[in-house]
């Protein structure tokens, strides 16, 4: 696990360069408390090890 700083941006871009899949946003999204992967500001960040078997997208109901 990782921790980045980054001003604005998004979860899918973030999660397609640190995890090779955009679609696993919603892991660094559940580990940081997020629900929205629009960022505005400056947020620090906790970023998850890849994992290649994760699945990604959809957040659980």
């Amino acid at each position: 696990m990782q921790t980045i700083t980054v001003a604005g941006g998004n979860l899918f871009q973030i999660a397609a360069h640190y995890l090779n899949d955009a679609t696993q946003w919603i892991r660094i999204a559940a580990l940081n408390d997020l629900s929205d992967p629009m960022l505005s500001g400056v947020v620090t960040l906790l970023i998850p090890d890849p994992d290649p078997n994760a699945t990604g997208g959809i957040a659980p109901q």
